[in-house]
């Protein structure tokens, strides 16, 4: 990893760490970069999900989104900036808990994150078929060129480097966020009730718990921004020195606060638009929530601008995601003893994700199902657990014990592994 390291040194400027003073483009920079890699195909199918759920586990689940994400992407950041300098978060691991555990850490990381690209695959190809088919009224080429040109195409950006696809995705951010906002104001004239139907009575403790137990996961996969925590914590250090902890958590709070409230503003309008008999249609369909919302609609305003949202929004999270995902491999390549030239590891990293990535899309499984046992669960080992263990036991981190926020995050993250273990076994 080292050799990565020092290519990435080469990216940033240097020069001494910034003093904290006013906010500055490159923090709103990375505040839409975080946002960006978070809103993707879990934010589009959150609705879904979380609408056949009911009001009540609907409700219960907003108010614990922001504490939810903030906090544990607030630990993980902590955790990769108690590592040495220019350490990425398979390092810091390594230089944590030993050479043994930091190869565990870093096959788990790339299994938390290397799912979530296939799921983007499926959603990206599902998402342009049915916009040719239903508003082009094109007939979309075979599934495995289709996927095939779509992933290829999201490479080329990737070829760019880690800093282009940062700067990229905080653009993209922009209209995708009046797009958003659009999409959920244009929906209030159509709502109808919706889920307010399951309102008017309190469900039964034991199967409030039960509903919520099993969305949790899905939760944690919808606000999930872990793959670029490593590069965005390895940035801030290098720009900010000692006041990169407090930087971040800025940084960090403002870009939470920022998808929670739009996410939670389109999770609401849709769910009182669509009845439960049609969010449960949409998941039958395995297509985004943008997607069915065309389809269902006759405006053809709505029916060509929400496809091309969905289109944008799991791109830019592909991309997002590919920073990690190629970290892990890179990492998992690494420690087993070889050490290829930086562009070799680059491209034999791109054509694993290229053909495996295009493989699944071709195949088609359900999202959904991927990420209630992929996504959410392994993630929440990595981004919940793994920091909330490291503030008992590395000195480093000691300044960050007997906090409050510590048991929400543990508590949260053995919800969802519980979820996986359960739906695994049911």
């Amino acid at each position: 990893m080292n050799d990565r390291a020092n290519s990435v040194d080469e990216r940033y400027v240097a020069a001494a760490p910034a003093t904290l003073e006013r906010w500055n483009r490159h923090d709103t920079t990375w505040m839409l970069g975080l946002f960006g890699t978070a809103i993707g195909a879990g934010t589009l199918f959150l609705p879904i999900n979380a609408g056949l759920g009911g009001f009540w586990p609907l409700l219960v689940l907003a108010v614990l989104a922001f504490p939810m994400t903030f906090y544990a992407h607030r630990g993980l950041t902590r955790f990769v900036l108690s590592g040495r300098e220019g350490a990425d978060i398979t390092e810091v691991v390594e230089e944590h808990f030993g050479i043994k555990a930091g190869a565990l850490i870093t096959l788990l990381y790339f299994f938390a994150i290397f799912p979530i690209l296939l799921i983007y695959s499926v959603a990206l190809t599902n998402t342009v078929g049915s916009f040719l088919e239903h508003q082009l009224h094109i007939m979309p080429p075979p599934r495995a060129v289709l996927s095939f040109v779509l992933i290829l195409g999201l490479l080329a950006v990737v070829r760019c480097g880690e800093q282009a696809i940062v700067k990229a995705m905080s653009l993209m951010v922009y209209p995708f966020i009046v797009a958003l906002l659009f999409l959920a104001v244009f929906l209030i004239p159509h709502w109808n009730g919706g889920i307010l139907a399951t309102a008017s009575t309190l469900p039964e403790p034991s199967a409030l718990l039960h509903t919520l137990w099993l969305a949790i996961p899905v939760m944690v996969f919808s606000f999930n921004h872990s793959p670029i925590i490593s590069a965005f914590a390895v940035d801030q250090k290098r720009r900010y020195g000692e006041h990169a902890e407090e930087r971040s958590s800025q940084i960090l709070s403002r870009a939470h606060a920022l998808m929670v409230v739009m996410v939670l503003f389109f999770v609401f309008s849709c769910v009182l638009t669509l009845s439960p008999a049609q969010l449960a249609e949409a998941k039958a369909q395995n297509l985004s929530i943008l997607s069915y919302l065309a389809n269902h609609f006759s405006n053809p305003t709505i029916a060509f601008a929400a496809p091309l949202i969905a289109f944008v929004a799991i791109s830019k999270s592909f991309l997002g995601h590919y920073i990690g995902a190629s970290e892990g491999l890179k990492g998992l390549i690494v420690k087993t003893g070889k050490r290829p030239a930086p562009k070799t590891l680059d491209r034999m990293t791109a054509a694993f994700m290229l053909v495996v990535c295009w493989i699944v899309a071709t195949l088609n499984p359900s999202i959904l199902g991927m990420i209630e046992t992929l996504g959410g669960p392994i993630i929440a080992a990595i981004l919940f657990l793994m920091p909330m263990y490291a503030i008992r036991k590395v000195p480093a981190m000691a300044r960050y014990r007997g906090q409050a926020s510590n048991v929400f995050v543990t508590a949260v993250g053995l919800v969802a592994i519980s979820a996986l273990i359960y739906s695994l076994t049911a």
